[in-house]
């Protein structure tokens, strides 16, 4: 499969992942308090992703840590995205309605990509501009309904979580050479002793063991190998984009409530897919290519010898590939389709 599309598939991928959690957890779970629901999902992220970590590490398997320069941004996403998006979604949710809810969480994707545009520079060309548009407008076709008005400080705390999860974006893009499953399991295991802790707290108490299991083989899935996956595909479709494939996870939740409680979908469901389907078919069509030049570069990541990596070996290679290593891009100047990955994150003079 061409890498272009491995990548978007890979974005869509975790996109399903996550949408799936909301018609599981309300199969499995019950009236369990927010708190307890999010922190057992987390840390069943963090520890089957643990479990995994530590299998490949007997098997003694290659992979790229997080390196020291690194961790101010990993504990930047961590404490935004795993601790105070969370804690402000869930003390949000108290006091405002359902479906204004579902409608203020589409905020992460414009704010995602705001981020993106504004603060790093990303580029976007308007076919991804309307693609973005597209997909929120889906979003909040699918969550819509009429009087569902709220603009109570619940909503605004809600806002603030899509802030926060927004920056954690933006900042785990500042680390996506590193290993996913790495960053994915640090988040969940921190995630989820902050959201556990708060439960506690406010007087909650564990579930019984085959809930909390249930709980926890669910957030592994829609949260741990949904992150990995995600992390995936910033290293190779920048974050704007990415955002957005991952914006339309609501369109797979509601077509898993579908599968399980089997109706017939109204119309907004199928206006919703129509415009998050354009939305993803501008994204799939764009084609960004102009001459462009690679400054010197050394980073460590999983890569094959393409035209971005030409070099040398300075120690014994048995041949294999993809493999990691620190290596130096040297500056090189040519012309061809990319996206903004960790290898093009060059300024435009225009869009």
């Amino acid at each position: 499969m061409d890498s272009r599309f491995a990548s978007i598939l890979t974005a869509l991928t975790a996109a399903a992942l996550f949408g799936a959690t909301t018609p599981i957890a309300k199969a499995l779970l019950g009236p369990m308090p927010p708190f307890m629901v999010a922190g057992l999902f987390y840390l069943g992220s963090g520890v089957g992703l643990g479990a995994v970590l530590l299998g490949r590490t007997l098997l003694r398997a290659q992979a790229r840590g997080v390196g020291a320069r690194e961790c101010a941004w990993l504990f930047g996403a961590i404490a935004f995205g795993g601790v105070a998006g969370p804690a402000l979604l869930m003390l949000g949710l108290t006091s405002t309605p359902a479906a204004t809810s579902a409608l203020l969480l589409n905020l992460e994707g414009v704010l995602t990509a705001a981020i993106a545009w504004i603060v790093f520079r990303e580029n976007v060309d308007m076919p991804v501009f309307l693609g973005m548009a597209a997909i929120v407008a889906g979003g909040i076709v699918l969550a819509w309904q009429p009087g569902a008005t709220d603009a109570s400080a619940g909503a605004l705390l809600i806002a603030l979580a899509c802030l926060c999860w927004a920056i954690d974006n933006n900042l785990t893009r500042k680390i996506a050479t590193a290993d996913a499953m790495v960053i994915a399991c640090a988040k969940g295991l921190v995630a989820g002793a902050a959201n556990l802790g708060i439960a506690f707290a406010m007087g909650a108490h564990l579930p019984a063991p085959r809930i909390a299991i249930a709980a926890m083989t669910t957030g592994f899935g829609g949260y741990g190998v949904s992150l990995v996956l995600f992390v995936i595909a910033l290293r190779h479709l920048g974050t704007a984009r990415t955002g957005a494939y991952f914006s339309v996870a609501p369109v797979f939740g509601v077509a898993l409530s579908l599968a399980l409680w089997p109706q017939a979908p109204g119309a907004a469901f199928w206006i919703a897919a129509a415009l998050m389907s354009l939305g993803v078919w501008l994204h799939v069509r764009e084609r960004h290519e102009h001459e462009h030049t690679h400054e010197r570069l050394e980073h460590t990541h999983r890569h094959v010898h393409d035209a971005h990596h030409r070099h040398e070996h300075d120690f014994p290679w048995s041949g294999d590939e993809p493999h990691t290593h620190a290596h130096v891009h040297l500056p090189i100047t040519h012309t061809h389709a990319h996206f903004p990955d960790v290898h093009h994150r060059h300024a435009h003079t225009r869009g």
